[in-house]
């Protein structure tokens, strides 16, 4: 059995969607990763050979005005998780982030290249990488841009703002590649299945900045909005941010022989399923 940990969340929902009845779910009202006790509880309760761990702080802003509870949950909650999934035999998933790297770099970033973590959430997310390494059988997945149907994204909040303006300021001087939460939920399975261990990077192929992202959603979608320009620094954010965090993820095409479709065919997916929903 496979247990995904916050399986209430954007990807959690489309883990459990995929999964089927291989899986079970849990969330806050069930588990509190950030008790050692309540960790051991329900896994040796439950006693998956498979945990995937989607419970996180997400939003970047807010972890800069709350380190404490950002490690607690990105941090010390998965050192619970692997302790508790070595001392039951178990592998853990760690899902992780593109914002443990500075950006610096001008090219996709490998598995191997050393992190450099701008922000909070970047910092946390870090420590639970190196906290997964509590139990010898980890994977950890390191994504970005996550946008679907079951939580806050920025498809949403562009398609929300479409209703109120017909002109938009977005930055358009940071890179990525947007992924739907269905093809990274696709890609984990597909390393599980495969029985890799370590880290690898999961994201839609392609890259593109948020304004280009911006542009494409209004115009998958039909609708007629005016995005203009703007910079990073312009926008004045809490948390910095990297401007360019690509991830290569021609490891996870060699070891799990899959590779997630390009970015905006995974859009056009996405508001097909949007609307069929």
């Amino acid at each position: 059995m496979i247990l995904v940990v916050g399986a209430n969340g954007m990807l959690g929902h489309d883990m459990m969607a995929l999964l089927g009845d291989r899986a079970r779910g849990v969330d806050i009202a069930d588990i509190d990763i950030t008790s050692m006790e309540s960790t051991e509880r329900v896994l040796t309760t439950l006693r998956p050979s498979v945990v995937i761990n989607c419970a996180a702080c997400t939003n970047v802003d807010n972890c800069e005005s709350d380190a404490d509870t950002a490690m607690q949950v990105n941090g010390e909650g998965v050192g619970y998780l692997a302790m508790a999934t070595r001392s039951i035999g178990a592998r853990l998933v760690q899902v992780s982030t593109d914002y443990v790297f500075d950006g610096s770099k001008g090219t996709p970033y490998h598995e191997d290249d050393a992190p450099r973590p701008l922000n909070i959430y970047g910092e946390s997310k870090l420590a639970g990488e190196m906290n997964a390494a509590f139990n010898p059988d980890h994977l950890i997945v390191r994504t970005q841009w996550l946008y679907g149907l079951h939580g806050k994204n920025f498809v949403e909040t562009m398609l929300g703002l479409a209703k109120e303006k017909d002109t938009l300021a977005v930055v358009d001087d940071q890179i990525g590649s947007p992924t739907w939460t269905v093809d990274l939920a696709r890609s984990i399975a597909a390393l599980i299945e495969s029985k890799c261990q370590g880290i690898y990077h999961a994201a839609n192929s392609g890259f593109c900045s948020w304004n280009e992202f911006a542009r494409s959603i209004f115009e998958e979608a039909g609708l007629s909005v005016t995005v203009t320009g703007m910079t990073t620094e312009q926008l004045n954010r809490p948390a910095r941010r990297p401007l360019y965090s690509t991830l290569d993820c021609s490891k996870l095409e060699q070891d799990a022989g899959f590779r997630l479709q390009p970015w905006r065919d995974a859009l056009r997916s996405y508001l097909s399923a949007r609307a069929a929903h």
